[in-house]
């Protein structure tokens, strides 16, 4: 009984083990990508005819003068990143208002009007003072390059590219996450364009993993931090 007991227990700890090393190795083999940036599959074409002999076959022929640039789904387009970003804002506000009233004691038939011997007058004065001044700044800055693919061709000719690509480093990994609208005249005969000229361009680069997550506020202070704390 006893034998079978710790064999049982040796069994459980190899499987809490092997579950611990499978549990720590899938976040690196495994990344969690979303489908708007997963790479797109060529169109699938109809099989081609059997040979029947004859000197010029369709479907098997290929331009010798053919332009080797991203022009069709599937097809590889390399993104320069080359973005910067340099902001200024400053707002100030003065209002001054001082209000003055002065009303004199009324007179009936040539005499003043008293009330327990003194006269009725009285006078109202107001000021309001306000004053405000904002300053917002902000600098952004990325170089790089992302190879994306062709997800699908407008009608006139622009292409939907997306894509992304991930970097492990250490305990960390780095992704960079592209989607746009690219014009075929704006890509080098290098199969290459510039990031400032992706229309609708929806660029990320965020991290994963020890670094980006000693980098991060904790809950509670994230809760403090919240419009909804009332202090």
């Amino acid at each position: 009984m006893n034998r079978t007991v710790r064999s049982a227990a040796i069994l459980l700890i190899q499987f809490l083990w092997m579950a611990g090393l499978t549990g720590c190795s899938s976040p690196m083999l495994v990344k969690p990508g979303e489908t708007e940036f997963s790479p797109a599959a060529p169109v699938d074409y109809a099989p081609l005819t059997r040979d029947n002999g004859s000197i010029y076959m369709a479907g098997y022929s290929k331009t010798w003068f053919e332009d080797i640039t991203a022009h069709q789904v599937g097809d590889l387009l390399t993104v320069i990143l080359d973005e910067q970003t340099d902001a200024t804002k400053q707002a100030s506000t003065g209002i001054t208002k001082d209000n003055t009233t002065s009303i004199s004691a009324p007179t009936i038939l040539g005499q003043g009007v008293t009330w327990n011997g003194d006269p009725l007058s009285t006078s109202l004065e107001s000021a309001n003072d306000f004053a405000g001044k904002a300053d917002s700044s902000q600098s952004n800055k990325l170089k790089g390059s992302i190879t994306v693919t062709v997800s699908q061709v407008l009608p006139n000719g622009n292409l939907v590219v997306q894509g992304e690509k991930w970097i492990a480093i250490n305990q960390g990994d780095e992704y960079v996450r592209l989607r746009g609208i690219v014009r075929t005249v704006d890509i080098t005969p290098r199969n290459t364009v510039l990031s400032t000229q992706v229309g609708n361009a929806q660029i990320t680069y965020r991290g994963k993993g020890a670094p980006a997550d000693a980098n991060a506020m904790g809950w509670l202070a994230r809760f403090f931090n919240t419009p909804i704390w009332p202090f």
